[in-house]
């Protein structure tokens, strides 16, 4: 999967967010949502959106080492079964950011469907940590052997899940990083009590720990307290890690 070929309709990289750094030392790829079927072209202007924030205050924390922050615009708005769209659109980006800014750390930061596919393409040998936002994993225990753990392996894997979320089981997500935990020490699992899939009555605090998150894996920059506990936490306690309300307001840049 890793020398998948541009996509013929063309999936693309957005501009980063805030200047083009001078030289790049690392760079986040932002994959945002979407529905399980639909082969319509997804709309630029609504993927922005989705994300703009977070992009944001990404660019804004990374600046000093050259962060560059792109949305992936997909060649199609659905999953769409077998096909994965947005898998296969997520690691083409990733050999777009090696072709335009060489042997730089990747994070991948995906929203609903675009987490199933951060975790799909964190395999790809530049990815340094996948960072699933309320991800829409496939009901059907059958459905999964696609959703294979083994890429995940030397990667550092952040999953928050929102306890409300009607739209995307937060039970899927802790079973899930409940695999990935077995064959990789390095995952983590938040819950956002009350919060639904858009993940908007805590976006502050969720943005706070992404960005604390992506900082410590791409430029190594010290955790917080409560990310290194759920990292060195042993399952369920590390993957039931509860995101409390204000976190990162105090101390968060």
């Amino acid at each position: 999967m890793t020398e998948q070929s541009t996509p013929v309709r063309g999936a693309r990289l957005g501009r980063t967010f805030g200047p083009e750094p001078a030289a790049v030392g690392g760079a986040v790829l932002l994959l945002p949502n979407g529905p399980d079927v639909s082969d319509r072209r997804a709309s630029p202007l609504l993927a922005t959106a989705s994300v703009h924030a977070l992009g944001r205050r990404l660019a804004r924390a990374g600046r000093a080492e050259g962060l560059a922050v792109h949305v992936v615009h997909y060649r199609c708005r659905g999953w769409n079964g077998a096909e994965a769209h947005p898998a296969h659109d997520a690691l083409w980006a990733v050999e777009e950011v090696v072709r335009r800014y060489g042997d730089v750390p990747v994070c991948l930061v995906g929203l609903g469907l675009g987490g199933r596919a951060a975790l799909h393409a964190g395999g790809h040998e530049a990815v340094r940590s996948v960072v699933a936002l309320a991800p829409r994993l496939p009901e059907d225990e059958a459905a999964i052997p696609p959703e294979s753990v083994k890429q995940l392996v030397g990667r550092r894997v952040l999953i928050v899940h929102g306890t409300n979320d009607g739209r995307a089981d937060p039970e899927l997500s802790f079973r899930f990083a409940e695999r990935v935990k077995k064959v990789n020490r390095d995952v983590c699992r938040f819950e956002v009590h009350s919060d639904r899939h858009g993940l908007r009555q805590y976006r502050h605090e969720v943005a706070a720990l992404t960005s604390d998150f992506v900082m410590g894996t791409l430029f190594g920059r010290a955790f917080s307290r409560p990310l290194q506990d759920a990292l060195a936490a042993p399952p369920p306690l590390g993957l039931r890690m509860p995101l409390a309300a204000g976190f990162g307001s105090s101390w968060h840049r």
